[in-house]
């Protein structure tokens, strides 16, 4: 109840807090660039619902100037012998692979109740989130300080979100918005600016890496999953897990230098356990199935 209560409240300051997009662009407050960037959130959205047969809302019309970071924190857990990912049962949604905290505090005693009960367990931040049309989603200046390939990722991730979302199946929906932000991103720009542009070229490159992060990070997976299933002793696994770890950091080192764009750069900096890689495969392990199927899912 505890943890209902601070969601809310914190959904309610986000949402409160908000003016419209209109009102925003007459203030001092923004640069050129944040002001070229909200303007183009309306094209964003008329694209994904025209083109990308997405859901029409209301979300985004107004946007938060006080959120100065990202306005969520989310904490991951999962047993250090197992990729599995610890769930959390909320009505309307079902179970999710995460908590949602707007306060860095709460979200590290959650990590730390967890850390005690012999988890692994990950802090991470979003961009942004939907609260699939139960409220007026606000944008965040965080989403406007970023790239205009980051915006429109975002603002078509989410509205896939809004769009469908399967009641406990966390991975499927994060793994098909994720496709549909990226994929989307990159035929918004390049009907809006043109193949040549450096927008597109940034969207195109940003698809190619997501292709070979994923490929890796599959392959990886797939080779510790192997490990968790022998029967090794519990000590023995997490003995030679570490060991896994070290090789893929080190072989990690020679695909960063194939990536174009900086989205993966710092995969890994922190060290690796089962939380952060099932977080980090809850969106990228299965792209590839996605890619395959993508005119499929976004057929109005």
């Amino acid at each position: 109840m505890t943890y209902l209560f601070h969601a809310a409240s914190g959904q309610f300051s986000l949402i409160y807090h908000a003016i419209p997009v209109e009102s925003a662009l007459k203030t001092d407050s923004l640069s050129l660039e944040q002001r070229n960037r909200l303007r183009l959130v309306a094209r964003i959205k008329d694209f994904g619902e025209k083109e990308l047969g997405l859901k029409k809302t209301q979300n985004y019309q107004t946007i938060n100037l006080k959120s100065i970071y990202n306005p969520l924190y989310t904490v991951s857990a999962s047993p250090k012998d197992r990729l599995v990912r610890i769930t959390w049962w909320f009505p309307v949604v079902g179970r999710v692979p995460y908590l949602g905290f707007f306060e860095l505090g709460r979200a590290q005693e959650e990590k730390k109740s967890l850390a005690q009960k012999d988890m692994d367990v990950v802090i991470g931040r979003a961009e942004a989130y939907s609260t699939l049309g139960w409220f007026k989603d606000p944008l965040t200046l965080n989403m406007i300080e970023g790239s205009t390939v980051n915006l429109t990722e975002t603002i078509l991730h989410e509205m896939t979100h809004t769009t469908l979302y399967l009641k406990g199946q966390g991975e499927f929906n994060e793994g098909l918005a994720n496709l549909v932000g990226k994929m989307g991103a990159f035929l918004f720009l390049k009907s809006t600016y043109g193949s040549s542009h450096p927008l597109t070229i940034e969207a195109q490159q940003v698809l190619e890496d997501e292709r070979l992060f994923s490929a890796s990070l599959s392959s990886f997976l797939k080779n510790l999953g192997q490990l968790y299933n022998s029967p090794l002793s519990y000590q023995e696994k997490l003995t030679q897990r570490e060991k896994i770890f070290s090789k893929f950091l080190e072989e990690f080192t020679h695909i960063k230098k194939k990536l174009k764009t900086n989205r993966f750069i710092h995969f890994g900096s922190a060290g690796l356990n089962n939380a952060y890689l099932m977080s980090v495969g809850l969106y990228h392990q299965h792209f590839h199935l996605f890619d395959k199927g993508f005119f499929f899912f976004v057929t109005p």
